[in-house]
């Protein structure tokens, strides 16, 4: 009989799902030889009448499967609640007080009913487990002449929320008395073996190891026919019921829809048996186990999220999942209580919470490296490179470029009579005077040097001018530093000069940098002339020294050759230039010449 579920009593959810497809995945057809079904099917019915029987023809069946089969006990999977031909229950009755035959009785769970069920009369008491049991509310039950003094169990169960059956109650609790489950009340009568020690709790998971095809099944015509050898079903414990769905015994399982209920009590009657004989799964500690699995898949999330992309980190918990579970699938044989989908919760609040923070993380990453490199780019130029998505526009590539590169001349004695803070204060305010110029003509800034600066023209984006864009940094940077020098001179310091080397040609530009970090640069002959040019500038009184490539490319300025060096680490002469002044505004202060 089926009953409704207990409020409370068992969860369904993701964890029931998983566990279903494991039991579904892991049943077997290992045949089961210590049990015989019984199938009183359409076969049966139609070759010895409709159902009910009388009760002299099941008398009959159990008679000749005791007697010419040589069982060692039979189960009725069918509930007998009313008198019927004297002789058949007279029958019956006999061989459930005095030999191994157990009746069924069906009782209710569900509380609230308007009125209880109460059909028959309950039988079968057990005192072996003390008070125990869970509740019932009613029953359906045999009539007094076969329950009086004979064996007889529960069939009744209570079905989880969705209406599948994955628990039997082992004992039932009803008007202050303990009574067995069929499966429990004919191992403990008929099997043979070892006392059955059940467990604390009194309800119990149904393992569901085997299908309906790992047992022997004989009709109940064929038993009545002597169809089978005499020995062939010897000392086999036997539950006799019906598959037929004209008998309406059928239920919901995990392993289908609409499963013969006496393929259950096979099932149920087989895990007593493992139980008694000792083979059941060793128990593994699941909850612990669940729970450290959990715990270790947080740790190594929020090591691994900050290291990867938001895509990885996703393959990551994806990968821990499926490692948990296939160690649910072998831990759910062993632990039948523990929840499968814990971790997988964990995962999943991993996925709805610590992904999405370390993408937003990563965005502002992201976001602070921008506003970095637009620090050392202009905004124009950032803006054109995302529009463009090129892909990685920062890997090394050949530009034509201009380079300039600017120092502070006479450092270390503008320094040496300072405080550190006004030290630091002259070095930020002159690096100022560098970097608005480069920035403002569309410049990268490679790099400071101390109290200079490292910059090129045309890379990363490719810039058609940039001789002359950098022409117009270094004058700009001039008179930058001119104003800031007339403002230390008034307030009774040294006057400043900056050198300017600036040099055009071939350069390899991109990201060399390392996985430590990384670094936008320029690498070519070109710079290295820039750096030798800003260096030969404390000869001359120019602040800007130029060299031949610049002129080449340059269209808007003109130039004032100073005639040819040979250059550090150059073997041939250099021609040098500087800018022409503009007529109403001289570049250079003559008052260079005097520094040191």
């Amino acid at each position: 009989m089926a009953g409704e579920a207990l409020p409370g009593h068992f969860s369904y959810f993701g964890n029931e799902w998983l566990r279903d497809i494991f039991l579904q995945l892991q049943k077997s057809d290992a045949p089961e030889q210590r049990i015989l079904i019984v199938d009183i099917d359409e076969i049966s019915t139609d070759r010895l009448g409709p159902w009910p029987w009388p009760r002299t023809r099941i008398a009959d069946l159990v008679e000749t499967l005791l007697g010419h089969y040589g069982v060692r006990g039979v189960a009725l999977d069918i509930v007998l609640p009313d008198p019927r031909d004297a002789d058949g229950d007279r029958r019956l009755a006999m061989l459930s007080e005095h030999g191994p035959l157990v009746l069924a009785q069906a009782f209710d769970f569900q509380a609230g009913r308007p009125q209880a069920l109460l059909d028959g009369q309950p039988g079968g008491t057990t005192t072996r487990y003390g008070n125990r049991g869970v509740p019932a509310t009613g029953y359906i039950a045999t009539h007094a002449a076969l329950s009086r003094s004979g064996k007889v169990g529960n069939i009744g169960f209570v079905p989880d929320a969705d209406g599948v059956l994955r628990r039997i109650p082992l004992l039932t609790r009803f008007d202050g008395r303990t009574y067995p489950a069929l499966g429990v009340a004919l191992v403990e009568c008929c099997s043979g073996g070892a006392p059955l020690v059940l467990p604390p709790a009194d309800v119990a998971r149904i393992p569901y190891r085997r299908d309906w095809s790992a047992y022997t099944v004989a009709t109940a015509a064929e038993i009545l026919d002597g169809a089978y050898a005499a020995d062939a079903f010897r000392d086999r414990l036997v539950v006799i019921g019906s598959s037929s769905l004209g008998q309406g015994d059928r239920v919901a399982t995990p392993l289908g829809s609409s499963r013969p209920g006496l393929g259950v009590q096979a099932d149920i009657l087989s895990m007593l048996l493992d139980w008694q004989a000792g083979k059941a799964p060793s128990p593994w500690p699941g909850t612990l186990i669940a729970c450290l699995f959990a715990l270790a898949s947080t740790g190594v999330a929020l090591l691994g999220f900050p290291r990867l992309s938001a895509i990885a980190s996703v393959g990551l918990l994806g990968t821990m999942a499926l490692l948990w579970l296939g160690i649910a699938w072998f831990l759910s044989v062993h632990d039948p209580d523990f929840v499968t989908t814990g971790p997988l919760a964990t995962h999943l609040v991993l996925l709805a919470l610590a992904v999405p923070y370390q993408w937003q993380l990563a965005q502002q990453r992201s976001r602070h490296l921008l506003n970095t490199l637009r620090q050392y780019v202009a905004p124009e130029v950032v803006a054109e490179l995302l529009r463009r998505d090129d892909g990685d526009p920062l890997k090394p590539q050949r530009f034509d470029v201009t380079t300039l590169i600017a120092d502070m001349q006479g450092y270390t004695s503008q320094v040496e009579t300072l405080t550190v803070e006004d030290a630091a204060r002259l070095t930020r305010d002159f690096l100022e005077c560098l970097t608005g110029p480069v920035i403002a003509h569309r410049g990268t800034l490679d790099k400071y040097t101390g109290d200079g600066l490292v910059a090129f023209f045309g890379a990363p984006l490719p810039l058609e001018h940039h001789a002359d864009m950098a022409l117009d940094a270094a004058a700009d940077i001039v008179r930058r530093v001119e104003e800031l020098s007339r403002a230390r001179v008034a307030g009774g310091h040294p006057p400043l000069r900056v050198r300017i080397g600036i040099e055009s040609g071939i350069a390899l530009a991109g990201d060399f940098g390392t996985v430590f970090r990384s670094i936008y640069t320029a690498v070519g002959d070109s710079v290295n002339t820039a750096a030798r040019l800003e260096q030969a500038a404390r000869e001359f009184p120019h602040d800007i020294i130029i060299g031949a490539g610049v002129v080449q490319r340059a269209q808007r300025h003109d130039f004032v050759p100073l005639g040819e060096r040979i250059l550090r680490g150059k073997e041939k002469p250099t021609a040098l230039y500087t800018l022409a002044a503009p007529k109403d505004a001289p570049l250079n202060n003559p008052s260079h010449s005097r520094l040191p």
